[in-house]
């Protein structure tokens, strides 16, 4: 893992330097810059070493007649099946890093090369003999992408910091992305917070010519085509599910530097930790995870991880480090939006960081994590609720829109109840729109009113569920609405939420976070899967579960489902009050602009009062307006700690 970063046009070589900087944490290993004034091209590399940590894997780096230059930020996990393809016609390495192998893929195959890799990347790929600047993200959105067009040409980082030290990126903000970030926490690529500023979309590639995009497109989708193997039978199912988990840990093991993994004692870390052991069993594997304090957490609804976490590294006999979160790690909340460049509103992302330093202190530079089991197989609350639609849905609508007008009384002070108001509250919208709601965190319409009378203006013909109805558009899968669900989560909340918070976050402290459960042929075969397999009854990720009975303790597998986070609801209404009464004080939000102050009290009396709640959308607030502060304002320091 490392940052990437370049411009395509008429700029000044000392940008190259100062983009470097903004990076420069997440590659601390080694630095690389190429300036071609003739050509105006700039590319940038901190480098992460993991593959071959010998010079020989220094970047931006050439293929050997100088024709072709690459910046490569993630890993490659076949590229040594690749390597022996191309040395059989002929290729020859000077290196033993997977970078040399992408490179030379494309000597041979040219953009063509996409559909040969199986891992997580962006990358941009300087080719002279042609004047063509070839970038690509990978399919699942693991490593980020962004840029910008100005007047003056193209660039393009791996984090937003890096495009703002060129003054022409406009600091204009988007009241299109902020109000996605109010109504779902985050937003839909390829929006950013800012106008001027794209990310790539996952499994997309484009092409800049004279400093001016070429073309985009779509190399990779997630494979809902509609084909479903109904005939496959649960024993055949269970073991192509634990083979194909096996291999893509197998995979992801490989590295030349010490490799360890998050374990909260789920399914999802503690499979993949099962299969590490398997895989090597005399070798020490190091397991980090999260503790709480238990009595404000039971507010919330929350669960701790600890006991599981504890049973499953006693099950496996693997170390596990314990982080011990309490409720000062707010004060690490601007690091977080820093290092984010969005302005997230999950604290889930604090924890991350929390383990990843403790991880960096250990010498640990690799962390494998459970990320995406909830979006390919099920696990999320509402995919049980979009289940149970069938019971209440073929009623008219006049009747659901009652059901929805019922639930929004319902008291939201126990987290059962709670629970049931967010599953009714858009029990009247029809289709592909009721899909959409369920990732909405905040009504749109009440999410409207609190912005000032401004950037009201700019949202009049704007609704926050278009980018997400555009993806649907774009499905190619059957008609279950539990699969369409399943692929917005895949294009929209795992690529523009938890992935980004797991890249940044980890990447704060130079250290690098695989995603095995997102391997390329395990998604395939839960796109095919039949849909009970997956969603059975009350069980999410029924088959997965099945599959691990082997080697997990039941009481660990078919545990309650509990989110990697904080007691927000609590914290917000207690220890972090004063936080709450700065940043969303009267003065602060009139100057900014953004927000209705008026309207902003009133829904903070409305949430402390428990009659909505709105402690997410209100965090929501709160890391907007420091993102503002610290990317606006300037206060965008290279060193955070």
């Amino acid at each position: 893992m490392c940052g990437i970063g370049g411009f395509f046009g008429s700029f000044d070589g000392g940008l190259l330097e100062q983009m470097s900087l903004r990076i420069a944490h997440r590659g601390p290993d080694d630095k690389g810059i190429l300036r071609d004034s003739v050509n105006g091209i700039g590319l940038v590399h901190q480098r992460l070493s993991i593959q071959d940590l010998s010079p020989a894997g220094h970047q931006p780096m050439w293929t050997k007649d100088d024709s072709v230059c690459i910046v490569f930020n993630g890993e490659i996990y076949n590229f040594q099946e690749l390597r022996v393809e191309l040395q059989k016609d002929g290729y020859v390495f000077r290196s033993n890093s997977d970078t040399e192998v992408l490179l030379n893929i494309y000597l041979k195959e040219g953009e063509k090369l996409l559909s040969k890799l199986n891992g997580i990347f962006a990358f941009a790929i300087w080719d002279k003999r042609v004047k063509k600047l070839f970038l690509a993200r990978d399919g699942v959105g693991a490593k980020p992408l962004y840029y910008s067009e100005t007047n003056s040409g193209f660039l393009f980082a791996s984090e937003i910091k890096a495009l703002l030290v060129y003054p022409e990126v406009s600091r204009e903000l988007s009241p299109q992305a902020i109000y996605s970030h109010l109504t779902y926490l985050w937003c839909p690529a390829p929006n950013t917070i800012l106008s001027g500023v794209k990310k790539l979309k996952a499994g997309h590639a484009m092409t800049i010519s004279e400093g001016h995009i070429q073309k985009i497109w779509q190399y990779y989708d997630l494979p809902y085509n509609g084909s479903i193997n109904n005939d496959i039978s649960v024993k055949e199912a269970k073991e192509q599910v634990a083979e194909k988990i096996y291999t893509a840990v197998k995979r992801q093991l490989i590295s030349d530097v010490p490799v360890g993994a998050f374990l909260s004692g789920g399914l999802d870390s503690s499979s993949i930790v099962a299969f590490a052991k398997k895989i090597n069993p005399s070798k020490p594997f190091k397991c980090f995870t999260i503790d709480f304090d238990n009595s404000s957490g039971n507010l919330d609804g929350m669960s701790q991880d600890l006991p599981y976490a504890k049973r499953v590294a006693k099950h496996l006999n693997v170390d596990l480090d314990v982080v011990h979160v309490k409720s000062d790690i707010i004060n690490r909340l601007e690091d977080m939006i820093y290092y984010l460049d969005e302005p997230q509103a999950d604290p889930a992302a604090i924890n991350t960081m929390l383990i990843c330093e403790l991880a960096k202190e250990q010498d640990i530079k690799v962390l494998l994590s459970g990320t995406g089991g909830d979006d390919i197989f099920t696990g999320y609350r509402r995919h049980y609720a979009l289940s149970q639609e069938k019971l209440w849905d073929w009623m008219p609508n006049l009747m659901r829109q009652g059901l929805a007008g019922v639930s929004k009384k319902l008291p939201i002070g126990h987290p059962i109840l709670r629970r049931l108001s967010k599953a009714f509250s858009y029990a009247n919208l029809e289709n592909n729109n009721r899909l959409v709601s369920y990732f909405f965190w905040l009504n749109p319409t009440m999410g409207l009113s609190l912005f000032s009378d401004e950037f009201k203006s700019e949202l009049s013909d704007y609704s926050p569920a278009s980018p997400l109805l555009s993806t649907l558009s774009s499905y190619k899968g059957d008609d279950s609405k539990l699969n369409k669900l399943l692929y917005l989560e895949g294009k929209h909340f795992l690529a523009d939420h938890n992935l980004n918070y797991n890249d940044k976050m980890s990447m704060a402290s130079g250290v690098e976070v695989r995603v095995p459960l997102l391997d390329q042929d395990l998604i395939a075969l839960a796109t095919s899967l039949p849909l009970d397999f997956k969603q059975h009854g009350k069980i999410g990720k029924w088959i997965f579960k099945q599959a691990m009975e082997p080697y997990l303790p039941k009481d660990v597998i078919y545990r309650p489902k509990t989110g990697f986070g904080v007691p927000l609801r609590y914290w917000l209404n207690n220890q972090l009050k004063p936080l709450v009464n700065d940043v969303l004080s009267f003065e602060n939000l009139s100057s900014r602009g953004i927000f209705n102050p008026k309207n902003i009290a009133n829904l903070l009396k409305l949430d402390q009062a428990g009659k909505i709640d709105a402690a997410y959308p209100i965090f929501s607030i709160i890391c907007i307006e420091l993102w503002c502060r610290i990317f606006i304002d300037g206060n965008t320091s290279t060193e955070r700690h």
